[in-house]
């Protein structure tokens, strides 16, 4: 019986050393590639199109997809992928608070912020899925759910919303305000 629980201890701290690597592997997988996109979008917006040269611009991202497609394989290297990352540096240009970003949120993430237009809803939805450690999924029930919108109805003006993120990302806690306009809340709470 003692045999039997020293191996099954055994096994568990085995299988638990072996889930804590795979989950910094993972990890570690998905903040690098979120990095490399950026530094890749970063360089195609800064070095070749520099703004200016829209027409040869296009030529050169189809161009430059193909070639990377042909040597990296078509996963990850679209036209469309490439464009995503270009969009990527643009909208978050601070490297440093991507970085920092990425410990947390996976390039999927981004993607999802991505298509809102408005830089403060990036930035608020941003923030919440950091400081809330939410999923991709979650991020997008959110979005989908207008959280941010629900906000700003409940008389929240811009500035205010400013404050609470400044103060997110210095570490304080998050208003209970965002809970509360949850549409799940709201439709639980009635």
């Amino acid at each position: 019986m003692e045999t039997e629980k020293l191996n099954h201890k055994l096994y568990s701290d085995i299988c638990q050393l072996i889930e804590d690597a795979r989950s910094y592997v993972a990890n570690t997988a998905n903040k690098t590639i979120t990095l490399l996109y950026w530094k890749i979008g970063e360089r195609i917006n800064n070095d070749l199109l520099d703004g200016k040269r829209a027409q040869y611009g296009k030529q050169i991202v189809s161009q430059l997809a193909t070639q990377l497609q042909t040597n990296y394989g078509k996963r990850g290297f679209e036209e469309r992928n490439i464009r995503r990352m270009m969009q990527f540096a643009n909208l978050f240009p601070d490297f440093e608070m991507v970085t920092q970003a990425a410990t947390i949120l996976s390039w999927s993430h981004f993607i999802e912020l991505l298509a809102l237009k408005e830089p403060i809803q990036r930035e608020f939805y941003l923030k919440m899925a950091i400081n809330e450690k939410w999923s991709r999924n979650t991020l997008r029930s959110k979005i989908d759910g207008m959280l941010y919108e629900r906000t700003l109805i409940s008389g929240k003006p811009e500035k205010l919303i400013k404050r609470e993120l400044e103060n997110m990302q210095k570490g304080a806690d998050f208003s209970p305000d965002l809970v509360f306009k949850n549409p799940y809340f709201l439709d639980f709470t009635g």
